[in-house]
């Protein structure tokens, strides 16, 4: 099918003036056609030093960390940088009242002292192929989708089954311009990853939730692990013998810094992005259904920090559930903000009138002309649904109680035909999930939330769409109360004396916990009233975008179209500088340890302190880590466009050395996942000087400078 190559064709025939620069995800095995404009925009280095298959490159230094940030490897002996808030959920597992590391840090003086972090892994990409042709072997265009599918998953699983045979790497393949293109990746995977260091909340996390998404920025985002492998360097479980993984290449570290205007990239695993959707779903996403989480994020954020400040303990426990929710609440806020401060619809719907002026201009365009009116038909009818779906899981699956009680569903509906090596494989893994649950769990935080979460439900759908539970609610207090009080899922005793002496005889009383009936309501409801209808119409809406997405190709020969973020790796490419987002108000590029201190509050536990940084910052005590206009630069902005999954990313200057580690993005640009606007959209990273003074003169671990290679 000739049209699908055609992006191909395009990377080899394109105006490089048409480029915006700044916007775009690039397939790193492409990238000798984005080479030019680099080299021309001040890249020192080459496309083949960024990423190849027939030497070390820059590539082999980066990871997939946790599946859902990066990393990269900073030394010969595996040492990895990734965020702070990536290495969060393991920073909290190892942290207690008695070793509070998100509060104190953590700095591993030795190998000996690394902490292992266990489920969790990283990922190198060894190789990438064009896999286009073969994957859509047999595919035309009057097929129905599931046929279409089937047809495609069943190459796919041939040309994997093959791969297989003659490789040790993991074979996946993926969908790129929606379902346009297909790459295969060869991905190796290490699983013995170990907590190194990491500096204080208070530094890693300084200016929490009210800082998050907004600049200037003063967070030291960064967190220390390392590889280890077995003895022949390849991937190996957990075991004490096994040794320091050796990489193909580690990256530079510049103590150069990011001047205004500089060449930088950013090399990492972008998550999701929409670039190419119609307006009615930009306007759909973020002016009906992101102010909806918002709202009830906030409100669960209010009682979770009524109960943190009251007890350490409880601080510790939420920590990350807390971070995990309050990302989200606050990226959506901009999203819908900046969609509508900066006309995303209305821009949206002016290319769509060209679009469809373009589509009547020749015969051979029919297959478009009705798109748009399909969207628009399609999104309405699919609204009803998203609404029911976003309190399905944003207000009934946010009470942990009943989040929990559903892992307990399979062991619930056991019969006397069921084998018992099933049953005890069921209970062990119910026991760790258990203790888990219980160690971060904080039953009057949980109460309260299901309290607002239920009232707020019974408010905003209707009777006759939602889960039936719902429908019987006389008192939503008094309901929960009675939730809470009946159901065994509040009490840790309870669970285990279950599970300890589990026989069939306990099935009807564990089908008929409160809890579990809660859960069962709500997921039966999505499952016969909701799913359903979420299948279709994205099925064929799909089809549609994937219809237009050819469609833009074909109406733009001239412009470069770059593949929507998918989890792969991928290059995006900008300038460090400020920006002005609105009148009157302009940004410079950096912020120093200045300003942290002019941000100090005691009283808030975001913005304290710590002591041995105010001495360093007193005696000006900055080593050789100080910019040089002599102040200790913390964070930089630069116009690379970035996602969810670019955490830890690292950003590069002109030749390919380490300037920081991308963790955010710009208040004003959130946005940039639907529609990038290259005046305000701006990525935030670290100062990978100022991560390396904490390292060395705040934390004294200076052992780990050492591994490093830094450029002075």
């Amino acid at each position: 099918m000739k049209y699908l190559r055609v992006f191909i064709i395009l990377l080899s025939t394109f105006s490089f003036g048409l480029v915006r620069a700044g916007e775009g995800m690039w397939i790193p095995m492409l990238l000798q056609y984005n080479e030019k404009e680099m080299q021309e925009m001040g890249m020192r280095i080459t496309a083949e030093d960024i990423y190849s298959i027939n030497h070390s490159s820059l590539k082999d230094a980066i990871v997939l960390f946790g599946g859902g940030c990066t990393g990269e490897i900073v030394s010969d002996q595996g040492l990895l940088l990734t965020n702070h808030h990536c290495g969060y959920d393991y920073i909290q597992k190892h942290s207690s009242v008695q070793h509070d590391y998100l509060t104190n840090g953590f700095w591993a003086m030795n190998m000996g002292e690394e902490l292992p972090c266990p489920g969790l892994s990283v990922i190198f990409l060894r190789e990438m192929r064009d896999v286009t042709e073969k994957v859509l072997t047999g595919i035309n265009i009057d097929m129905s989708e599931a046929d279409r599918q089937a047809k495609i998953d069943e190459n796919i699983k041939k040309i994997v089954a093959a791969v297989e045979k003659e490789t040790k790497y993991k074979v996946s393949i993926k969908p790129y311009f929606l379902g346009n293109e297909y790459y295969l990746l060869l991905n190796e995977i290490y699983t013995d990853v170990r907590l190194v260091g990491c500096p204080p909340s208070n530094i890693g996390k300084f200016g929490g939730d009210t800082d998050n998404w907004v600049w200037p920025r003063h967070t030291g985002d960064f967190s220390i692990f390392r590889v280890y492998a077995d003895k022949d360097g390849h991937p190996a479980v957990y075991d004490k013998d096994n040794v320091p993984y050796k990489p193909a290449k580690h990256l530079d570290i510049s103590l150069k810094g990011a001047e205004e205007g500089d060449f930088a990239f950013v090399f990492g695993y972008p998550a999701r992005t929409n670039e190419y959707l119609p307006a009615v779903a930009v306007d759909q996403e973020a002016n009906l259904i992101d102010p909806i989480i918002v709202d009830l994020r906030g409100k669960v954020l209010d009682i979770y920090n009524k109960y943190q400040e009251q007890d350490p303990k409880v601080r510790i426990q939420y920590a990350s559930k807390h971070a995990s929710i309050g990302n989200g609440w606050k990226k959506w806020m901009g999203v819908t903000e900046g969609i509508n401060h900066f006309h995303g619809v209305e821009k949206k719907r002016a290319f769509e009138k060209d679009f469809q002026e373009w589509a009547l201009g020749a015969r051979n365009r029919y297959m478009y002309i009705d798109l748009l009116n399909q969207f628009e038909k399609n999104y309405k009818e699919l609204e009803p649904y998203q609404l029911a779906y976003t309190y399905f899981s944003e207000a009934g699956l946010r009470i942990e109680l009943v989040s929990f009680a559903g892992r307990f569903v399979k062991l619930s509906e056991v019969t006397k035909d069921t084998p018992q090596g099933e049953i005890d494989a069921m209970i062990t893994n119910l026991k760790t999930r258990s203790a888990s649950f219980f160690k971060d769990y904080y039953e009057p935080i949980d109460r309260e939330v299901a309290a607002m979460l239920l009232k707020e439900y019974l408010k905003a759908q209707p009777a006759d769409f939602r889960p039936d539970f719902l429908n019987g609610i006389k008192d939503v207090d008094e309901y929960v109360d009675n939730l809470f009080n009946k159901s065994i899922f509040t009490d840790e005793a309870k669970v285990n004396e279950l599970l300890d002496n589990f026989n069939a005889k306990n099935v009807k009383k564990l089908a008929n916990d409160p809890a579990l009936k809660v859960y069962q309501s709500l997921i039966g409801f999505y499952r016969n009233e909701v799913y359903d209808h979420i299948s279709s119409l994205n099925a064929t809406i799909d089809r549609q975008r994937r219809i237009y997405m050819k469609g833009q190709m074909d109406m733009q020969p001239d412009k470069r179209l770059f593949p929507d973020a998918n989890f792969t790796l991928r290059v995006t490419y900008g300038k460090v500088e400020g920006f002005k987002p609105q009148d009157g108000k302009t940004y410079r590029h950096f912020t120093t340890l200045e300003g942290i201190i002019e941000k100090e509050n005691p009283d808030i536990y975001d913005y304290v302190v710590e002591p041995r940084l105010k001495q360093l910052y007193n005696n000006k005590d900055y080593g050789r880590y100080a910019d040089k206009d002599g102040t200790m630069h913390v964070a930089f902005t630069a116009s690379v466009h970035t996602t969810g999954g670019n955490s830890g990313s690292p950003i590069l200057n002109a030749d390919g050395q380490l300037l920081g580690l991308n963790f955010d993005r710009c208040w004003e640009g959130t946005m940039s996942d639907l529609l990038y606007d290259p005046a305000i959209c701006r990525n935030i990273s670290v100062d990978i000087r100022y991560v390396l003074f904490i390292i060395d003169k705040f934390a004294g671990a200076h052992h780990l400078i050492e591994e490093m290679t830094i450029v002075e």
